[in-house]
């Protein structure tokens, strides 16, 4: 009775997997019978199946008792850290919620903090270029004296740039504002000095001594016959001047090969032993100090002045030279020295020519540069103009000369 009990319930496990189908169909089973004792029946088959359920189950704890064991105890870990893991969060969350309190009440408060930051930053910026600017006469001095224009000169334009920019309110500077804007204002007359002292005296200096390493013209014997008077109305009006090439130093580039753009001071050498570099960075110092336009009106104000003090220095070089072969300026010597004054001055003439050439590329880069100021309002003087001053300057001399050994 049992084991059919059994079978049922089994076969109607088999055909509805369903718990609550079963239930139902159970619920039914005792609703419509009547019959007390085939309720009893029925439970007694319910208990029986249970029972079997039961002693089935047991059965397979007992096989899977060690899975089992791990499965229950990785659930509990699982649901331990689950647990762990939102009491963080939502300690987190609190936290969270406690700091953004706290920043909300405290944010005008960090606000002032920050900006006092910055503000002692830039004080201690300002109390550092304080600091260099204070020894900026100093440095200046010592660049001068050095010849060292170019670093000079940055350093006075940043230094002034400064003092009449950001310090401006600095009443304590006020003694060195003055000083170092007067030393700015006068500097570009130094360079200009400079440039012409190369433009005409340190160039002709390597002409002279070109011509004491050849050794001067032979003087003529007393039985020679004299020269004849040159007939300066046969003069040519266009001298035939020597190549430009003899004013580049050995080892220099001509002027088509150094950019003034590019022209760099070196602290460690000597800044004149390279006069075309020299020469640009003046251009470029009277650049930064803006006296481009002034450099070239003091160029074309002083040239013929120049040039007359080089005929008046190569007279007496020539008088000079003659007296100490013994020579008079007498009649019959006069012929030869004027030849001799004419070929040191075509000589001089030439050179300062070149070196003209090398200032006026200079002056043409700077105002042509983008980084330039100027936009084409500068205009340049040529060298048609200074050779038109040295033909002037010649001619006059020459007919002075004439004049005087009538």
């Amino acid at each position: 009775m049992a084991g059919e009990a059994s079978g049922r319930y089994r076969s109607t496990m088999s055909k509805s997997k369903d718990p609550s189908g079963l239930l139902i169909s159970v619920i039914r089973t005792l609703s419509t019978s009547d019959d007390v004792e085939d309720r009893e029946t029925e439970k007694g088959r319910l208990e029986e199946a249970y029972e079997k359920c039961d002693r089935d189950l047991d059965e397979l704890i007992v096989q899977h008792y060690t899975e089992l064991t791990t499965a229950i105890r990785t659930y509990q870990s699982i649901t331990e850290r689950i647990t762990n893991s939102r009491n963080k969060i939502k300690q987190v969350k609190e936290n969270l919620l406690s700091c953004k309190m706290l920043l909300h009440c405290k944010r005008d408060e960090l606000r002032k903090l920050w900006i006092e930051g910055i503000e002692h930053k830039h004080v201690l910026n300002l109390l550092d270029e304080i600091e260099n600017i204070k020894q900026v006469p100093q440095k200046l001095e010592q660049c001068m004296a050095s010849k060292h224009y170019l670093n000079a000169t940055d350093m006075l334009v940043s230094a002034v740039d400064s003092l009449e920019g950001p310090l401006l309110q600095v009443e304590g500077l006020s003694d060195l504002r003055l000083e170092l804007h007067s030393k700015k204002m006068n500097m570009h007359l130094v360079l200009i000095d400079e440039l012409h002292r190369h433009l005409y005296i340190k160039s002709t200096n390597r002409v002279g001594q070109r011509n004491k390493e050849k050794g001067k013209i032979s003087s003529l014997g007393k039985d020679a016959s004299p020269l004849p008077l040159i007939d300066v109305t046969n003069l040519p009006t266009h001298w035939k001047f020597l190549d430009a090439a003899q004013f580049s130093t050995p080892g220099s580039s001509s002027v088509r090969e150094v950019s003034v753009l590019e022209i760099k001071e070196d602290m460690e050498l000597d800044p004149e032993e390279n006069s075309t570099v020299f020469m640009g960075i003046l251009v470029k110092g009277l650049a930064k100090l803006k006296k481009i336009p002034e450099t070239v009106k003091a160029i074309k104000d002083r040239l013929e002045q120049e040039l007359k003090q080089i005929v008046k220095r190569s007279t007496t070089q020539v008088a000079d030279s003659g007296y100490q072969k013994g020579e008079s300026l007498s009649q019959e010597n006069q012929p030869r020295l004027l030849l001799e004054l004419l070929e040191l001055l075509f000589d001089k003439f030439n050179a300062v020519a070149a070196a003209h050439s090398v200032v006026l590329g200079h002056l043409q880069q700077t105002v042509a540069s983008p980084s330039s100021l100027y936009d084409g309002d500068v205009k340049l003087y040529d060298m048609a103009d200074v050779w038109v001053k040295i033909q002037d300057v010649l001619q006059v001399r020459i007919s002075q000369t004439v004049m005087h050994s009538v």
